[in-house]
């Protein structure tokens, strides 16, 4: 933090009568990479580069997402004042070669594969960037605009700014930034000031992820899945993971032995003590799931609740602030988040929507605004600043007819009224909808822009959305949209969740009977048993991650949740995110409409256009179930 504010004093004493109004922010080349622009200290666009390359979790250089926040502000990359990279390679590279030397000979082969893409493509990334700012503007010396935050500074400024709190406890928590894991904040107005760190290789985010890797995911992806394969098995592990692992302290300070790890010098996550602890070696990508993975994961993510238990009590009695920020990509782990606001010891939690590697973009331009640059931060009115994460693109409708009519759909236009209920009407029918509205979400979560959307009630529609829609495993649990005024009739949550970062229960007087049959299934088989009058977006222990809509961000999305709880009687809808398995989320018309094809949803929604499948030339049908990489 001391590099970004202080060492830029200097110039900010020249500058500080000319405050400049346009900051774009950057994040890229590790995962996740994306844009974001801020002026005069609002929030105006951000936007993930992997929704225009179609890459998932792309990390190159956000072009395409750059290109896009300066046409939605209406600018181009010579009027912006400043421009910000997320983090600090020069300080990354340290890590790097430290690390190494500190382990060596051991290592080596990781070593020699590191070094030269480092020094060719890496190491120079400032060089590298101007270069690209050129490429966009065609013009113009950036150098004196572009600035480097700290990774977790980043973090901490995308948590704390647009957050509704004047003042609050801060906590970013990952895999690694620079030499941090885990680091503690305090924001007050527009100040931001670090009180606590841990530095590598003691993380909790590669703690989970080595369990996600072992258990047969892709790290940086799978992190999800574990998360909801959880409920599935028993935390029958934790025990061996907290006596032989992580050294856990009171205040939930931590230690990892290394020698059950690979990440640090090596070429996987886990070494072969960590393999012999838990009984043999990782799980293979395509192998069957069994009760050990599912029992493993139940006690990774018990002990990632206990470490941030710790962790956010013995902050709330050291400084007697009532809340608490969050975000890093721990902070995507939405079970464990439920735990911490139920927990209490923090009156009020908000967590940055893209809370990953994504939203250091958006911290970037904010730590520049408010900490660089000490301005104030502007009213949120009651809400936050994030304008519901819809922060993308959006389309017209006769743009989007104009793209239908060039791709051969067949559509039909409709009013609001008669969109609303037909659609309400489609979904009551047990039909699964594509639901295309507004602008795009800013974060790894659909929240009714970009959604498919189910009917809750119907006890068959989780089995057919993952199966034959995502084409993903048919454990992985969906998301309930439900209207805000309406969650404490459903969920045993009274707080606000708009950004699905919460997991509740369903309320008792909701739930099913248990059968002797049901309470004889195992693992998997648990999903036949219906748990719930919304069994669709009820786990397997009774949970739902829950997303609250409210109608001053998406009133669209408001009204249709609207029409269908007056046609059923039921304010829920079945929320999950528009694409496939390993696709990203849909972007664009075209996007929507070639998912809808290669697909079995039966509907598709894009602004007022509404399309049948049955109506569609079927050479439009694609084979989408092979289509991408699977994640």
């Amino acid at each position: 933090m001391a590099q970004f504010v202080y060492g830029l004093q200097l110039l900010f004493a020249f500058e500080s009568c000319l405050l400049p109004m346009n900051i774009l922010g950057i994040s890229a080349f590790y995962h996740d990479a994306a844009a974001a622009l801020v002026k005069e200290g609002e929030i105006v666009a951000a936007a993930q580069e992997e929704r225009f390359t179609r890459k998932k979790h792309d990390p190159a250089f956000p072009k395409n997402a750059i290109n896009y926040c300066l046409e939605e502000g209406g600018i181009t990359l010579s009027d912006v004042d400043y421009i910000v990279f997320f983090e600090k390679p020069f300080v990354k590279f340290e890590r790097l070669l430290e690390t190494y030397l500190a382990n060596a000979p051991r290592g080596f082969s990781s070593f020699r594969t590191a070094i030269p893409v480092w020094i060719k493509e890496k190491l120079f990334q400032k060089y590298n960037l101007l270069q690209s700012f050129k490429e966009i503007s065609g013009e113009g010396d950036f150098e004196d605009k572009l600035l480097f935050a700290g990774h977790h500074q980043s973090h901490a400024a995308s948590a704390f700014y647009p957050s509704p709190f004047d003042e609050a406890v801060v906590l970013t928590l990952d895999g690694v930034g620079e030499w941090t894991t885990t680091s503690v904040w305090i924001g007050r107005g527009n100040e931001l000031e670090p009180v606590r760190t841990i530095k590598w290789p003691h993380s909790l985010g590669l703690l989970y992820s080595a369990f996600t890797y072992y258990t047969g995911f892709k790290v940086n992806s799978g992190e999800y899945k574990l998360m909801g394969l959880a409920p599935y098995g028993e935390p029958l592990y934790a025990d061996k993971i907290l006596e032989h692992i992580i050294d856990l302290k009171a205040d939930g300070s931590f230690w990892l032995d290394q020698s059950y790890f690979d990440y640090a010098t090596g070429l996987t996550m886990t070494s072969a003590k960590f393999n012999e602890l838990f009984g043999g070696p990782p799980r293979g990508a395509d192998d069957r799931i069994t009760q050990r993975e599912m029992d493993l994961a139940a006690s990774i993510q018990q002990v990632t609740e206990e470490v941030l238990l710790r962790i956010t009590r013995d902050l709330a009695s050291e400084y007697g602030i009532p809340n608490l920020c969050l975000a890093g990509g721990v902070a995507l782990n939405c079970v464990a988040n439920g735990k911490v606001l139920r927990d209490g010891a923090f009156e009020k939690v908000w967590i940055q929507p893209a809370a990953g590697d994504a939203g250091g973009s958006l911290g970037a331009a904010l730590a520049t605004h408010h900490q660089f640059l000490g301005n104030a931060r502007a009213e949120t009115r009651g809400g936050d600043a994030m304008r519901g994460s819809y922060l993308g693109p959006e389309f017209d409708d006769d743009d989007i007819e104009e793209r239908f009519r060039g791709m051969g759909a067949k559509y039909c236009l409709l009013d609001d009224d008669a969109l609303f209920e037909r659609t309400a009407d489609a979904l009551a029918a047990g039909k699964a909808v594509g639901w295309f509205s507004g602008r795009m979400e800013f974060g790894p979560r659909a929240l009714g822009g970009r959604s498919i959307l189910g009917d809750p009630r119907n006890s068959e529609m989780q089995k057919v959305l993952n199966l034959k829609i995502k084409y993903r495993e048919s454990f992985r649990p969906f998301a309930p949209s439900v209207l805000a005024e309406d969650v404490a009739d459903y969920f045993e949550l009274t707080s606000d969740s708009p950004y699905m970062l919460i997991v509740s229960d369903v309320k008792e007087e909701r739930r099913k009977a248990m059968t002797e049959n049901d309470k004889a299934l195992f693992g998997i088989d648990k999903l036949n048993s219906v748990r719930s009058d919304i069994p669709a977006v009820t786990h397997v222990d009774h949970s739902a991650r829950v997303q609250t809509v409210h109608e001053d961000t998406n009133p669209r999305y408001y009204k249709l949740l609207q029409a269908f709880k007056a046609k059923t009687g039921c304010s829920v809808l079945v929320n999950t995110s528009f694409n496939v398995r390993g696709e990203p989320i849909v972007c664009t018309p075209e996007d929507a409409f070639r998912c809808f094809m290669g697909t079995e949803m039966d509907t598709l929604v894009c602004g007022n256009c509404i399309l049948e499948k049955s109506e569609q030339d079927a050479d439009l049908a694609i084979d989408y179930k092979n289509k991408f990489e699977l994640d």
